[in-house]
């Protein structure tokens, strides 16, 4: 019989296996890359290593049930256990390429995407936007727009009822049935003008100029079509025509000579406009609703109180003045602001908690920037919490932060308490019925942020620093009751353009990506309908068509394609992939 050890030493064994098992749920968003990830050790080995390591063998598997007891005995070894070892496939007369086709799902979907860039989408097609030649209520999984086929997008936002792109020479395009009942392809609007961001209104399109100009037209076709249409210069000198559109024009006021707005958006009523000098604005970005939410973050505005001028013109937040903002978001009807030293500053509709206060029924809303108390979600940690981005949609608001751990009062700088080390989190509140808060729970009411666990507290070894770092978010795209989040894991889309990479073996991969939230009209990519609380894995995007390419009878999940410089047409662009979560519905998108 093997020794008896002591239920201390059982419960210190314990202990390092769950620290281990901790460090390998920790990788279980990083996509398994190299060779030695293909032929690698699966969990169970890993796990089964790790505990005949701490020498325990079978008494340390059966400790666990009896940690405590007075009497513990050695259980006896299992009996015959059958185990299938896959076939090795038939490699041979494959090229580099073709075997690293089908050695790597994630390397050909990197590939693919840069052989043919374009639009995905899916979910509601009510209003024929993510199949606009189609008159399928709903498309489940995610489905190529023809349009789009070889286009390179600056931008793109999607509702229900329209959709709308900027192109990569800076022109408005529009479709659905909310633009045009007629329109079964994308139609080029306002253009000439060097667009490079676009926002959503309820009844209108705000578009922003690489010179800092904020356009708002109506989304309509028809109201383009009659309303008034601004003069514009033409090529000839002194010589003015009419727009083809109507369009209106929002400047702020008492603008520094080199200042302009660098960045804008807009819920279904209010805009927000953040200016270069960290200065913020908003407007009216509805011409059916005055916003009347608090929204606006001018305590006192309203239709009946606002001064002379243009029911959209812009008003400056003067209780920001002093605070240099870097970042903004919005949901329906409500804001958000993050100014440089990573405070957030929230405004508008509470009556869900999305602005991360207990809401109340007295005051349903507030209508002037209130700071979030940001460290009070991690005292008694030893952590130092700084928010590092903001995101918005619908009723829901999400912050990541990069939370250092600092000395406390009285403790030692021994190394192994990890002073300085930076952990990752993302925080979320809001409306959570539909499980768009990511938590796992189906919150009606989230006042108070809560820690998405999925996305918090990730790490993964990075091959070339030789350490072990945070993986944070990328980006975050929110809808009306879904949400996306692209990691920032550690890729690789150097395979086979160098002589260090050019082995067989070696593949690209992108970023993992995950989704959550309202699922009602398969919004979320799965194939299935029903609501999800906690982030989950798409299948890659053409799955069908990479099962014939790689003759490949397993499921993979989606990758999304990083940021890299690629031949495209006999040029070389600067490309990447992007989610845009929409009004109910889903699109991935080449983007410059």
């Amino acid at each position: 019989m093997q020794k008896v050890r002591p239920a201390r030493e059982l419960s210190r064994l314990s202990q390092q296996i769950a620290l281990r098992l901790r460090a390998i749920q920790l990788r279980k968003l990083h996509t398994q890359r190299t060779t030695a990830a293909h032929d690698g050790l699966s969990t169970s080995r890993i796990l089964l290593r790790c505990i005949l390591g701490l020498g325990g063998g079978a008494i340390a598997l059966q400790g666990f049930r009896h940690l405590g007891s007075g009497d513990l005995h050695a259980e006896a070894p299992p009996g015959q256990v059958d185990i299938t070892i896959e076939k090795r496939r038939n490699m041979q007369g494959l090229s580099k390429e073709e075997n690293r086709d089908v050695l790597s799902s994630q390397h050909l979907q990197v590939k693919k995407s840069w052989e043919n860039p374009g639009v995905y989408a899916w979910g509601s097609n009510s209003g024929r936007v993510v199949a606009p030649a189609s008159d399928e209520p709903l498309v489940k999984t995610p489905r190529r727009i023809p349009y789009f086929d070889g286009s390179l997008l600056r931008d793109l936002k999607l509702d229900k009822s329209f959709g709308v792109a900027i192109t990569e020479k800076g022109d408005l395009l529009q479709w659905g049935m909310g633009f045009s009942k007629d329109a079964r392809e994308p139609t080029p609007t306002l253009t000439g003008k060097d667009l490079k961001s676009i926002t959503l209104s309820r009844d209108r399109i705000i578009a922003l100029g690489s010179n800092g100009r904020v356009y708002s037209l109506p989304i309509s076709q028809a109201d383009q079509a009659i309303g008034p249409k601004p003069s514009e210069s033409t090529w000839i000198p002194f010589w003015n025509s009419r727009s083809r559109i109507s369009y209106r024009t929002i400047q702020p006021k008492d603008m520094a000579w080199s200042e302009k707005v660098t960045s804008i958006s807009s819920g279904l009523e209010n805009l927000l406009l953040l200016t270069s000098a960290g200065r913020l604005f908003s407007a009216a970005s509805c011409s059916e609703e005055f916003p009347s939410r608090g929204e606006m973050g001018v305590p006192g505005l309203t239709w009946t109180a606002k001064p002379e001028g243009p029911y959209d013109q812009p008003h400056e937040i003067t209780t920001l003045r002093g605070f240099e903002v870097a970042a903004i978001a919005t949901g329906d009807y409500h804001s958000l602001a993050l100014d440089k030293d990573g405070r957030v500053f929230a405004f508008g509709d509470n009556t869900s908690g999305q602005l991360g206060f207990e809401p109340s029924a007295e005051s349903p809303y507030i209508d002037a920037p209130s700071l979030l108390p940001i460290p009070r979600f991690y005292s008694g940690t030893g952590m130092s919490p700084r928010v590092t981005s903001v995101s918005a949609g619908g009723a829901n608001s999400f912050f990541t932060i990069d939370a250092t751990r600092v000395s406390q009062p009285g403790e030692t700088s021994n190394p192994s308490v990890g002073l300085g080390r930076v952990t990752a989190d993302t925080w979320a509140c809001g409306q959570g019925i539909l499980g768009t808060l990511g938590t796992g729970r189906w919150t009606h009411i989230q006042g108070t942020p809560v820690k998405i666990k999925a996305l918090s507290g990730l790490f993964e070894w990075d091959e070339a620093k030789h350490a072990a770092i945070p993986i944070r978010l990328k980006r975050l795209s929110v809808g009306s009751t879904h949400a996306s989040a692209t990691m920032d894991n550690v890729t690789h889309v150097q395979a086979g353009t160098s002589s260090a990479t050019d082995s067989r073996n070696d593949t690209n991969w992108g970023a993992d990506v995950v989704w959550w939230g309202g699922n009602e009209y398969y919004q979320l990519g799965m194939g299935k309908r029903n609501n999800v609380s906690v982030p989950g894995y798409i299948a890659p995007l053409d799955s069908v068509a990479e099962r014939e390419r790689a003759k490949r009878k397993e499921e993979h999940r989606f990758q999304i394609t990083p940021r890299h410089k690629v031949s495209i047409g006999g040029r070389d662009v600067s490309m990447e992939q992007r989610v845009e979560c929409g009004r109910m519905c889903t699109a991935v998108y080449s983007a410059l």
